[in-house]
């Protein structure tokens, strides 16, 4: 028996000598390992804490997105400037005086960037810029994707950071930048970098081309995940004006998830030289305006290749629409339609055409015409103190609105419910 175990364990040391020995099982697990919770009952309620009231937060991460040459980094230096110098913001409110901090793939902070601070008013003792990051003793340029880690230390040796620019947003992610998951992963990190240094992080990004007359906090470009995961979205868009009044441009609130969705300001991109031989564009703050971005920014994107398709369409509905007669809207647009033109473009072309508007009724549907005088059909005659036939007097009276697209009698207004433009567009 002693000669079979001693067979067995030269086997044992055989195959040791000639494989190595064998991996030790990983220990057991801990009451150290596992998921970490905690109760509510001990945590403390905390108000979110603004560095602007309702657009700008302390520890959030926010997007600014716009078409090209809508003044989108122009907009985030006027907001950094306002910070450096503690001054006002738009809405009136006295800013927080902090240090801030640039990160631009896109533009020179020399020629560019620190010219359209001055024009701000910006205190240039409290801008700082992201030049690049050292690796091995070597200055590479800075890759938001990889260097977070080493900004947040640098944004702690400066201290009084209270906003961050970052310019792309797009920039901070290493793949593909249309997949969900991978924007999330790569967008997460930025969102702890908002929180540990308690500073609000400004991403700006381009609207996606396409997409007209949906909300514009869809048109972001890439994944819908930078959206979700940012907690304000602004939008800046050029309104066009109506004949009378001049193109505007307005930035406005597309989504947030820790204040009011609406609401917005006009503002202006004025030329001005901060020093001697350096000119450089600023901001010009107009009035505040009430209403969601969908219902204020036209679209953005002028392309003059629409122009053609634009009055195709006016002359499609010009021609289904009478001056005398009320038509209801759907048989007015189905042309319009089957032909390929979409609500937007339907909606533009009846706006181009001064287009009158009423309900057929408080359930009916809406009926349209041409300006002018009203016909005296039956269903235009009316009891004197009827609200259909106060629809129908202003609407006689030819009041429409060209430039908002909505009836000027706010008593139609106050009767139907509805404003043209908004999600129950009236065909």
């Amino acid at each position: 028996m002693n000669a079979r175990y001693d067979d067995w364990a030269a086997n044992i040391d055989a195959d040791m000598a000639k494989y190595g020995t064998p991996t030790p099982l990983p220990p057991l697990r801990t009451e150290l390992d596992g998921v970490v919770l905690k109760c509510a009952a001990d945590l403390t309620p905390s108000p979110v804490r603004w560095l602007w009231q309702y657009w700008l937060a302390l520890g959030k991460l926010h997007i600014l997105a716009g078409a090209p040459g809508q003044g989108k980094t122009t907009l985030a230096l006027a907001m950094a400037a306002t910070v450096t110098m503690g001054g006002r913001w738009p809405d009136g409110s006295i800013a927080t005086a902090g240090n801030v901090l640039i990160w631009s793939g896109e533009d020179d902070p020399a020629d560019t960037l620190l010219p359209r601070l001055l024009a701000a008013g910006a205190d240039r003792a409290k801008c700082f810029f992201i030049e690049g990051a050292r690796r091995d003793g070597e200055v590479v340029p800075f890759d938001p994707a990889r260097d977070l880690g080493q900004l947040l230390a640098a944004i702690e040796k400066i201290g009084g950071i209270k906003l961050l620019v970052i310019d792309p947003i797009v920039s901070a992610v290493t793949g593909d930048s249309h997949k969900n998951t991978e924007v999330r992963r790569a967008m997460q990190p930025v969102v702890d970098l908002a929180a540990a240094c308690g500073c609000a992080v400004l991403g700006i990004t381009h609207f996606a081309k396409g997409g007209q007359g949906t909300d514009p906090a869809q048109r972001v470009v890439g994944s819908v995940a930078f959206t979700a995961v940012a907690r304000m979205v602004m939008v800046a868009a050029k309104v066009k004006g109506n004949g009378e009044t001049k193109d505007t441009r307005i930035l406005a609130r597309a989504k947030s998830s820790i204040g009011p969705e609406s609401g917005g300001f006009h503002y202006f991109l004025e030329q001005s030289e901060p020093l001697p031989g350096i000119e450089a564009s600023h901001i010009a703050w107009g009035d505040a305006v009430e209403g969601t971005a969908r219902e204020l920014l036209t679209d953005p994107e002028d392309d003059p290749a629409e122009s053609e398709d634009a009055s195709d369409a006016c002359e499609l509905l010009r021609a289904e629409l009478d001056a005398v007669y009320w038509t209801n809207s759907e048989q007015a647009t189905q042309p319009l339609k089957s032909a390929g033109f979409s609500k937007k473009q339907i909606w533009q072309a009846s706006k181009k055409l001064g287009v009158c508007r009423k309900k057929d009724g408080m359930k009916g549907g809406w009926l349209w015409r041409l300006p002018g005088t009203a016909g005296t059909r039956p269903e235009d005659s009316k009891p004197e103190d009827s609200t259909e036939d106060s629809e129908g007097s202003s609407l006689r009276n030819g009041e429409s609105s060209e430039s908002s697209g909505v009836l000027e009698s706010s008593r139609t207004q106050e009767i139907t419910g509805h404003a043209w433009g908004s999600d129950s567009d009236p065909f």
